[in-house]
Parts: C-alpha cells; structure tokens; sequence
C-alpha cells in the first residue's frame, strides 16, 4: 500500500465512524501487533494513529520481539506481548502469529492494514452493549476500579495498561531501514490484576504512578472477549 492509498483509506475509515465519534461509555479496544522490524507495518501505525484522538475507541499498540532478529531491534518491543499474541491465537484455535495483526474486541483478528474491515468491526462491536458497567477513576497514585455486571460474566481477568501517547523513531537497520515513523499508543507496562468471578460488583483499588494514560479491561478469562474498558488520558 502506497502513502496516497494509505492517505485515501485512512480519510474513508474517519469517515465511515464519523456518526459515532462523540464520547462513549462503551469504547472498543482495538489492539495492534506490530514491529519496527516488519516492512508491512508501517500502514498499520498509520492506521492506529487515526483512531488515537477517538473516545468511542481505545487503541494500543504492542510491540512483539520475534522480528528483532532480521536487523533492527524494536525499542518498545516486550516478549509478554508476543506471549499475548500466541495465546490470542492458542485460544482462537490458530496455529500462527504475525504482524501487522489488530484484535477487535478481544475476539475478531484482521490483518492491520484493512480500514474498511476494521471499520466494520468496531461498528460491530459498539452495536452490542456491554454486559459490565466499568468506571475508573484517580486520586494520586490510587486508581479506583468499580465493576459491576448486569448479568453473570463466569470467569473474568482484570487487566490494567499504561501507555505512552507517541515517540518518532528513525530506524537504521533491517527492513524499514531509514525510515522514520511517529508511533502512538505504545504498550509500556501491562498488568493483570486478581480475577474477577463476574458477578455483583467489584470494588478495588489499584497502585499507579506517573502521567502516562491509564486503561482498565475487563476480559473473559483465557484470552476471550474484552467485556469493558475505559481510559483516563
């Protein structure tokens, strides 16, 4: 995909979601897995950066380390998000990974450089309410977390991520050799907090630190659906 495709696609999935870009109380995660080292996944940044200033959405990018070897290693690249990658693919049945991938919801996989596909997921998945009423909020380095579900969820995992808004990286070596890139919603610290049983109410409080955004997932156990989330920048 060329930059002006890249350009005429980017305009067509703003477009598409325009009629929801007002601020949601259900927002969808979209998840990236990409590399600095991987030649196709330029387009799929591109494509992540365009969701970046949406409340409807909430993108995250994850750096994976298995391409480091070809010639350039991936500064934001962390094994635990290969380790979610595979076990992504373990739990859908798959028996490979690559990059760019984006998850839609914790369920759907798509490769990252398709707009309208993404586009039609998330309209997808914003069409289904969710089950769980989540809010976060923060006093100092205390971050609340009070979930409650409408209806038995069975076994649910808490999951909190921090991430940093953008960095521009000029790449030396391997595939993207001289090119510079400005990423966004990089990936820096992913926790996954004591499971949840999904039932009544749950009320906890959390350690944070720093400025970084703060998200806060609710998620079927064994890597299953993204029930809720929510974000403070």
């Amino acid at each position: 995909m060329d930059m002006r495709q890249l350009l005429k696609c980017c305009a067509v999935i703003s477009l598409v979601l325009a009629g929801s870009a007002q601020a949601d109380s259900d927002p969808v995660v979209v998840e990236l897995f990409t590399s600095q080292g991987c030649s196709s996944c330029p387009p799929a940044d591109q494509l992540l950066m365009e969701l970046g200033d949406r409340d409807d959405v909430i993108p995250l990018a994850l750096h994976i380390d298995y391409w480091d070897y070809i010639g350039w290693k991936d500064i934001f690249a962390q094994p635990i998000f290969t380790k979610r990658q595979k076990a992504y693919a373990r739990s859908a049945g798959r028996t490979m990974i690559y990059t760019p991938q984006m998850i839609v919801g914790g369920e759907e996989d798509i490769v990252g450089n398709r707009p309208m596909e993404l586009a039609d997921l998330i309209a997808k998945h914003k069409a289904n309410p969710s089950p769980v009423g989540l809010t976060i909020t923060r006093q100092g380095d205390d971050l609340h977390i009070v979930a409650n579900a409408k209806q038995p969820l069975g076994p649910v995992d808490i999951h909190l991520v921090r991430y940093d808004p953008q960095q521009t990286v000029t790449i030396n070596r391997g595939e993207n050799s001289g090119l510079t890139t400005t990423y966004t919603n990089i990936v820096t610290d992913w926790q996954r907090l004591e499971p949840w049983d999904g039932q009544g109410t749950l009320d906890r409080v959390a350690q944070i630190s720093g400025d970084a955004p703060v998200v806060v997932l609710v998620q079927k156990a064994s890597y299953g659906s993204i029930l809720a989330a929510a974000r403070l920048r």
